[in-house]
């Protein structure tokens, strides 16, 4: 007996020194990790997304979506984040507008699920056309018609000082109107997809 024990012995002392002390994986902790460093890009994303015109509780819906390892109904968005059902509706179908999220199918499964969408270049260009395009239309044609308005003034008037600051205001909304119309070709280039020939995707 004696002999075996001291072979047991002897068998423990050669142990690689990576086998002794080694601390076991803490699963758990490394998971709370994880949805801590997902929790901060979240917060940050949520905060800055009203560039795209997303509130800041849809920009924390999004990013639920997007770290989600499978699509999610809408009971899955409002149990991720205590949220009515209602308001997740609301929620997607703003992101879905922005072409931010997609609704998915999945055999035997009859509820609507939905994932974000892969392509991160398609929601910014659906986004900012839509956005600059409607704001651009409005003041080039709030511009036109305060230019022809002033140049009906001059017509009218024989006041040399209202004459001059009539000549002022048009001069400075010709040049809005070039600023337009240079904003016109930009978003020109997003709709046409000639950006990325400039720009390539990465």
């Amino acid at each position: 007996l004696r002999l075996f024990f001291s072979m047991i012995d002897e068998k423990s002392n050669h142990e690689p020194e990576c086998m002794r002390g080694e601390p076991k994986m803490d699963v758990s902790n490394e998971r709370e990790k994880l949805q801590q460093i997902r929790h901060r890009f979240i917060s940050v994303l949520a905060q800055n997304i009203g560039l795209y015109g997303i509130s800041e509780t849809n920009g924390r819906l999004y990013g639920t979506i997007l770290f989600s390892n499978k699509p999610m109904t809408l009971d899955d968005m409002s149990k991720a984040l205590g949220m009515s059902k209602t308001s997740m509706s609301t929620g997607v179908r703003a992101l879905s507008e922005a072409d931010m999220v997609t609704r998915v199918w999945e055999k035997g499964n009859r509820k609507d699920l939905y994932e974000t969408e892969d392509d991160w270049y398609k929601s910014f260009i659906s986004v900012f056309i839509n956005r600059w395009r409607e704001g651009t239309d409005k003041n080039k044609h709030a511009a036109t018609r305060a230019k022809e308005a002033l140049e009906m003034l001059l017509d009218e008037t024989n006041d040399e000082d209202l004459i001059e600051e009539i000549k002022q205001d048009i001069d400075k909304l010709e040049g809005a109107l070039h600023y337009y119309e240079w904003l016109d070709e930009v978003i020109h280039l997003f709709e046409s997809g000639d950006i990325f020939k400039l720009i390539p995707k990465k």
